[in-house]
């Protein structure tokens, strides 16, 4: 599935999902239709995009995927226009697999570096972060 993304082929993905697939994004359920829009508005938006495996964890029927996602910002996203600017966000990926088909997807997604990147957030010094955990 990853290899898939990295070749920006949404098919690729979607022929590992099961029929009955449940998505949840950030614990909110999320249909495989609303999935797929929002899987095309992020390549509309982020045409190059490539996926970078951190780190891989799997026991049992879940396997756990922890990955950087770095791109071009080439179409409107969020309401900022293109501004060709590389940018990075990082997830977590849990999957449920049953017969070899993914059943159940969980996402959370940290978007503050490519928010910030992008001016939709201020960029807060480390020192700030880590004084105020």
């Amino acid at each position: 599935m990853v290899a898939a993304w990295n070749r920006w082929d949404l098919s690729g993905i979607i022929k590992h999902w099961s029929p009955d697939i449940v998505h949840y994004s950030e614990d909110n359920e999320v249909s495989s239709a609303d999935m797929v829009k929002l899987m095309e508005g992020g390549l509309k938006a982020f045409p190059d995009l490539q996926l970078e495996m951190k780190s891989i964890m799997a026991e049992e029927d879940r396997v756990a995927l922890r990955i950087t996602v770095t791109a071009t910002h080439q179409g409107e996203f969020m309401g900022v226009q293109p501004t060709g600017q590389r940018v990075s966000w990082h997830l977590v990926e849990e999957l449920r697999f049953v017969d070899g088909k993914v059943v159940e997807h969980w996402d959370v997604i940290n978007m503050r570096p490519l928010l910030v990147r992008l001016g939709k957030l201020p960029d807060v010094p480390k020192v700030v972060l880590e004084a105020s955990a």
